[in-house]
């Protein structure tokens, strides 16, 4: 406020003036400098749509629109006289100021004398706010514009910007803006480099600024200016080396309205090669397109259109609009004198010349709540924050001199390759996915994507914490000779700065007083306070640690366990049954009665060993299948099926025995451990003790999360400390993590480890938040563990012994599943032979068994014949064989005698015949 006071005073009595109009003339005032591109193309499209407004009687009721014009000539006191100006000649609405600084200031003069100001150009965020209720941006301000570099800068993955920007206020708030946005997608930015204002930069003072620019890692730059300077600045860079391969370059509007209005060539086209710059998006209509046919005509051909121009066309259109509803219901264009500044006045000052527009409020009102289709497209106001709602821009990308479009931002949905007026009609996806552009040509004619950062070009080399261990010095160590760090963890990093494409200059500083292990979660921290670039190591990957550092991949698993000492278990009279598991058991003892039931089966009519009274069979059944487990049968198979049936058997048998003495011998011989806790759940119900190693994350896991009281927690140094505590009964288990763990144990083989892994984490390098080497790094740690080098170099440090000792009793045991292969020849043999055998017996049954009589229906009966099939089989073959020779003898006898009396009976009749004929001859 004491800055307008002290430009009011710098006026005299009746100021500037100009000619009286016609009263019934509605009059608004115009202020811009209008020998700038947009001050050109602003004029040209607000002297049309002045011209279109009037040669439409039914807009104004016949009144005429006069716009007036003034020009600040690139100086903001002038601008600022121009406004206290038109103030004093009744102007109902100033289009302007150009510059965000004229805007603040005439801002304040606007909201005492309640005369709107609408500007497309003063675009400085601020401006929106409820401090100025009178200034309505018709232009998305640029807010929007630094969201949408923000989403460029994330959706090309960088995380550090450098901004190049005038020290003025649209520029300073604009940047401000950004940095916001930048901050809400974990980006930043790194350096500022601040030019003096447009008309103070001399080309010392940029390329000084860009010398200091060259030597920050970022190589992500976003440039903020006006034309003048910002080609200035791409200029100087160019004539540096800072416009090859590995720069991004982002400006904002500016260079669009440059490339449109005024084509560059030569080496300022060179220059801007490869950058990419943002353009309000305006909706392509046949209005606009008649209106760019008018541009030649309007311009004389003086300069090129932009958008700006259709934002001034259509800025007269909303004032035009909301002073007609304003007269439409009855308002009337009338002022009155400030009174609230005559006390002001005295001497020269004649403030009285102010005056307050009536109907200001209603006009203000009448322009927010506009709702029309101009040039630009479909118009409407965010009345809360007053700012132009759908805000969109198209994103460019300088190639040759010109620019290719490469995709859009908006408001609603983001980048994409479509219209934003085409992704209003559908759902809002602001997804990761669904952001895409262009492919894009970077500076350096180059479409690879920048890196977007170097090593700083200062010679510092990058400083590394490693901790300074005093056991498991596998991992990490420095050598008492030649005091060279090395270890697992060194090869595995030093290999994975081996495939990166650049080279990274670091050194190692031990971390510690080498008495005890350092405390990790302190290491981490350091980098925070810059005292380490990044930190090197067993560095475990735990919550807390990565809400203050980024971390690479894990480059090992790893998780805590539990180590318990192990006791001998006490022995069993069952100890004899544990070589088998109870459904091998079962399997083999029915196997064994299987096969002497089958054996019986093939034996039984033939051999006599297999016969006898029922309880003899049965017996001689049991007998059979058991005794051949130790071979020790007495009994003779003399069928070809039941001996082919035994030899498979013993067979399996030879195998199921030899596997069970093996198991046996092994229980009973071999010393057997049991540990005496079965994992971190009885851990956290007893009162034991609990040891764990000496900087490790474990012990704050246990007290903060497990919430084991630190009087338990039982502090230990090295392999040795941890054998000694176990043995001796200081702790009854040690939490520690799984890979100290792995070679703890192959030392030490009367503990093991019990339970599973109740943490799941890795270990992984550290790097400051949003360090883009952590990104790289992981990427070459994934490549060596695709490739195999990572194993090798786990194998060459880490490949240690294991101990033999088993922590679950049922290890020994032998599981049906390893026989299942035996079992199921054996059955399937048995099975064969049965079918052969009762093939065979009915076969002989057809052939040997007396046939009944037809008519018999008890012959006939299935009962019958079953009951004679049953007796055929339980009858001995070689009885079978006497009843049928007996039956063929008898058979033979029969026909014999048979025959002989046929014979008889011949006789007979011939000697009949003999006699008769004796006598008749006589």
């Amino acid at each position: 406020m004491n800055l307008w006071v002290v430009l009011l005073a710098l006026l005299c009595v009746g100021g500037f003036s100009e000619e009286e109009s016609n009263p019934d003339d509605v009059n608004i005032g115009a202020i811009f400098s209008f020998n700038t591109i947009n001050g050109g193309v602003s004029k040209i499209g607000m002297e049309a749509a002045v011209e279109d407004v009037n040669s439409d009687p039914t807009i104004l009721g016949g009144r005429k629109l006069v716009l007036s014009y003034h020009d600040s000539n690139f100086s903001g006191f002038l601008g600022i006289i121009g406004g206290l100006e038109y103030m004093e000649t009744n102007k109902v609405a100033i289009i302007g100021p150009q510059t965000s600084g004229m805007a603040h200031i005439l801002s304040h003069i606007a909201n005492e004398l309640h005369v709107p100001m609408l500007s497309f150009t003063a675009l400085d965020p601020s401006l929106s706010s409820l401090q100025y209720p009178y200034f309505i941006q018709t232009a998305p301000n640029d807010l929007f514009q630094m969201t949408a570099i923000a989403d460029m800068i994330s959706y090309f993955g960088y995380r550090e910007v450098v901004t190049i920007y005038t020290d003025d206020e649209q520029s300073r708030g604009s940047i401000i803006a950004l940095g916001d946005k930048l901050a809400e997608r974990r980006c930043k930015i790194s350096y500022k480099a601040v030019l003096p204002p447009e008309a103070l930069a001399t080309r010392r003072e940029i390329r000084d600024a860009l010398v200091e620019v060259s030597v920050m890692e970022s190589r992500v730059i976003v440039v903020h200016a006006y034309s003048i300077i910002g080609l200035r600045v791409f200029d100087l860079a160019n004539k540096l080396g800072m416009m090859g391969k590995g720069y991004v370059w982002i400006a904002t509007a500016w260079m669009s309205t440059v490339l449109d209005s005024r084509p560059v060539s030569g080496e300022a086209a060179k220059s801007i090669q490869g950058a990419l710059t943002l353009r309000p998006h305006t909706v392509d209509s046949k209005r606009k397109s008649e209106f760019l046919s008018r541009w030649k005509r309007l311009s004389n051909g003086s300069i090129g259109f932009n958008p700006y121009g259709l934002y001034a066309y259509d800025t007269v259109w909303m004032v035009a609009n909301a002073v007609k509803l304003f007269l439409d219901h009855g308002g009337t264009i009338s002022f009155s004198n400030a009174s609230n500044l005559s006390h002001l006045g005295g001497g020269t000052l004649n403030l009285g010349a102010l005056s307050t527009f009536d109907g200001g409020s209603q006009l203000l009102h009448n322009i927010l709540h506009t709702n029309m289709t101009g040039l630009t497209g479909p118009i409407a106001f965010d009345v809360d924050n007053k700012s132009i709602m759908h805000p969109a821009f198209d994103i460019l990308n300088v190639v040759g001199g010109s620019y290719k479009q490469i995709g859009y931002w908006s408001n609603y949905s983001g980048l994409s390759v479509v219209p934003p007026e085409v992704l209003y009609t559908k759902e809002r996806n602001r997804s990761s996915s669904s952001q895409q552009l262009d492919r894009t040509v970077w500076p350096g004619q180059t479409v690879d994507k920048p890196r977007g950062w170097v090593f700083p070009h200062n010679g510092r080399q990058l400083k590394i914490g490693i901790p300074n261990r005093v056991s498991y010095k596998a991992f990490v160590s420095e050598d008492e000779k030649t005091n060279e760090i090395g270890g697992y963890c060194i090869d595995v990093f030093l290999a994975a700065i081996n495939l990166l494409s650049y080279a990274v200059p670091h050194k190692f500083v031990l971390y510690g007083d080498g008495h005890k292990n350092p405390n990790y979660a302190e290491l981490v921290r350091l980098i925070t306070t810059n005292a380490f670039d990044a930190v090197v190591g067993d560095i475990a990957i735990v919550t807390n640690r990565t809400k203050i550092v980024d971390f690479t991949q894990p480059y090992i698993e790893s998780g805590l366990v539990v180590v318990a000492p192990v006791r001998k278990m006490n022995s069993s009279p069952w100890a004899f049954m544990r070589p088998f598991s109870a459904l091998m058991w079962v399997v083999t003892a029915a196997f064994f009665l299987i096969v002497a039931v089958v054996i019986w089966i093939l034996e039984h009519r033939i051999n006599d060993e297999f016969r006898g009274p029922p309880k003899k069979q049965f017996l001689t059944i049991l007998w059979f299948g058991f005794s051949t487990m130790f071979f020790a049968h007495r009994e003779n198979t003399t069928s070809t099926l039941g001996r082919m049936v035994l030899i498979l058997w013993l067979f399996v048998v030879l195998i199921i025995t030899s596997s069970y003495t093996a198991s046996l011998t092994s229980i009973l011989t071999v010393q057997q451990l049991a540990p005496t806790i079965r994992g971190i759940e009885s851990l956290t119900t007893s009162n034991d003790h609990i040891g764990f190693q000496v900087g490790s994350f474990a012990e704050s896991y246990l007290s903060d999360e497990l919430n084991i009281a630190k009087s338990r927690l039982v502090p230990l140094g090295s392999p040795e400390e941890y054998a000694d505590a176990l043995t001796r009964g200081r702790v009854a288990a040690v939490v520690d993590e799984r890979p100290y763990v792995d070679l703890f144990l192959s030392n030490y083989c009367m503990f093991q480890t019990v339970g599973q892994e109740f943490t799941k984490s890795g270990w992984g390098f550290a790097f400051p938040r949003d360090s883009p080497l952590a990104m790289d790094m992981s990427t070459a740690i994934l490549s060596l563990s695709e490739s195999g080098e990572l194993q090798k170099i786990h194998d060459r440090w880490l490949n240690t012994r294991t101990c033999s000792q088993k922590s679950s009793d049922n290890t020994d045991q032998l599981h049906l599943k390893s026989f299942r292969g035996l079992f199921l020849i054996c059955g399937i043999t048995c099975l064969a032979a049965v079918f052969i055998y009762f093939c065979l017996i009915c076969s002989k049954f057809r052939r040997h068994s007396p046939k009944l009589s037809e008519s018999s229906a008890q012959a006939s009966s299935p009962s019958v014949r079953i009951r004679r099939f049953l007796s055929f089989v339980d009858e001995k073959e070689e009885s079978l064989k006497s009843r049928m020779k007996r039956k063929h003898i008898e058979m033979l006898s029969r026909c014999s005698r048979e025959e002989q009396q046929s014979r008889n009976e011949v006789r007979e009749e011939e000697l009949d015949k003999g006699h008769n004929g004796n006598g008749y001859f006589r």
